[in-house]
């Protein structure tokens, strides 16, 4: 089985380290825009050669696992070049946009939009490791539009994986993720953001910095290249939830003007639930 994969950074690379371990007898084959990327690549083993429009017809599945403007760019000009029985795999965090602009494409059933949510803050292909996605979760968007072999290929693969896999509809899946990761990313980015700019004494920072602050600033790491497009694609329901979230910061901001500590140690109590909802899914 040929196995293509285009983008080795973290995601890209460990679904492809998981290919090698997982599927018998299969050759991975990568490309990334970046030369020095492929390069590493290849000197890592993360795939077995080059991967290009010349051999694009001879993969029997790709996997898109690039930055979302550039998935949506690429997406349909891919499938126009794949063979009759091969599957593209789209592993983007946002989901609406691409099924749209693939909707009406004649190979639209070889097919499969995902969101694997899984990730750390490093990036590029040294950062990639075969155990990632090992009890994440698993996004399948618009199944029913997928050829049924090829989406049962690949349920197997990913269950392999051991991951956890949930259907979701497209608009809804974009909806809950702005809330559960794209409004961590932003949270992060800003506070690291305020922390640089009004400390100026970087020892002082990293003297005085705890396991709190680091784990809390950890996503600002992230690549700005891919999230800023994410950010771009899930604009309307990343406002929606800034607004709510930044109303809850005014409300915080204004107990402390007014001394109201009880109201603070009881909005505090009343978000101590979520030790509950977390568990129950970690």
């Amino acid at each position: 089985m040929n196995i293509g994969v285009i983008g080795l950074g973290l995601i890209g690379g460990s679904l492809a380290l998981a290919a090698k371990k997982q599927i018998t007898a299969c050759e991975l084959f990568g490309e990334d825009q970046n030369s020095d990327h492929q390069k590493e690549a290849l000197d890592l083993g993360l795939i077995d050669h080059t991967l290009g429009s010349s051999n694009y017809a001879n993969m029997d599945v790709i996997i898109l696992a690039i930055p979302v403007d550039a998935a949506i760019q690429i997406a349909l000009p891919l499938l126009d070049q794949m063979n009759d029985n091969a599957l593209l795999i789209d592993v983007g965090s946002t989901k609406s946009l691409i099924c749209n602009a693939l909707e009406l494409h004649p190979k639209r059933n070889q097919f499969l939009a995902t969101h694997p949510i899984a990730g750390t803050e490093f990036s590029g292909p040294s950062s990639a490791f075969a155990t990632l996605y090992k009890g994440k979760a698993q996004i399948l968007c618009e199944t029913h539009k997928t050829r049924p072999d090829l989406f049962e290929w690949a349920v197997q693969w990913f269950k392999n994986m051991e991951m956890v896999i949930q259907e979701m509809d497209p608009k809804e899946h974009d909806q809950h993720i702005a809330y559960v990761s794209h409004l961590s990313h932003i949270s992060s980015f800003m506070l690291g953001k305020t922390v640089m700019e009004k400390e100026k004494d970087e020892k002082a920072i990293f003297a005085m910095a705890g396991s709190g602050f680091a784990s809390t600033v950890r996503l600002a790491k992230s690549s700005p290249a891919m999230w800023t497009p994410i950010f771009k694609q899930n604009q309307e329901n990343i406002l929606e939830v800034l607004g709510e979230y930044i109303a809850n910061l005014q409300e915080f901001k204004m107990l402390m003007e007014q001394e109201d500590y009880e109201a603070i140690y009881q909005k505090m109590q009343e978000t101590n639930a979520i030790k509950t909802i977390l568990a129950g899914i970690n």
